[in-house]
């Protein structure tokens, strides 16, 4: 069962209740869910966790997630992963589990709406300078703006919004065109091929979603440590 027909291009197209000017659209049902969903499993998993050899199964999952989102951070960053885990490990997660739950009958993922990933594109956005000018302070941060001369500013101010959008298109344009591509085949074959699609697009959700994490966290390195390779270089 489909609830986003092919001439809609997003889930925020769908209306599911409206009153005066409060509306509820397919997206917003769905980043509920997928948000419930992390909030209960995260309650669930971690009430019990426990420091002795004998931990359960869920706190052994739970681990290895953790500990492969900080050795790709520190991989990426080249740095202690602590400060970046919570924001990066939480886009992971969100969008792994909006485009892995696509084979859920019904089910439309919320990053193939522009308004989600706007929001995660919008989060990077703000965590760049964040991390950047916590780590180097607000000189130092606002000084690389004006590298290696003063009118390359309007160029860096560029960089930093073309590659936001960039992050926003991409998410979009896959997870959309996914879902475009699996509603024509369940027109034309409705067994097999579509099958064989569902599965291809779980792999191709997962991998966008390690892609975008993977991003965020260049563009957070990328401010947060070029002052540090000035200073190791000078030393």
């Amino acid at each position: 069962m489909e609830i986003l027909s092919l001439n809609q291009i997003s889930p925020d197209q769908v209306i599911l209740w409206h009153w005066r000017f409060i509306t509820i659209n397919a997206t917003l049902v769905f980043t509920w869910l997928v948000m419930a969903i992390l909030i209960l499993t995260s309650w669930l998993v971690t009430r019990n966790v426990t420091s002795s050899e004998n931990i359960s199964r869920w706190q052994g999952l739970l681990e290895v997630v953790v500990t492969g989102i900080r050795e790709q951070i520190r991989e990426t960053s080249h740095g202690d992963p602590d400060e970046y885990t919570a924001f990066i490990g939480s886009l992971f997660l969100f969008i792994g589990l909006s485009n892995f739950m696509m084979f859920v009958p019904g089910y439309v993922a919320p990053t193939s709406s522009l308004t989600t990933t706007c929001a995660l594109a919008i989060c990077v956005f703000i965590a760049v300078p964040f991390y950047g000018i916590k780590n180097q302070g607000v000189v130092h941060y606002l000084k690389e703006y004006f590298q290696p001369t003063l009118i390359f500013f309007p160029f860096h101010v560029m960089g930093e919004i073309t590659r936001t959008l960039a992050l926003m298109i991409r998410l979009f344009g896959n997870m959309m065109s996914h879902d475009k591509v699996i509603g024509i085949l369940l027109a034309v074959t409705p067994f097999l091929f579509p099958v064989v699609m569902q599965c291809l697009g779980l792999l191709i959700g997962m991998v966008q979603a390690y892609i975008f994490a993977i991003l965020a966290m260049v563009y957070i390195a990328s401010a947060s440590q070029a002052q540090e390779e000035k200073h190791q270089a000078a030393v």
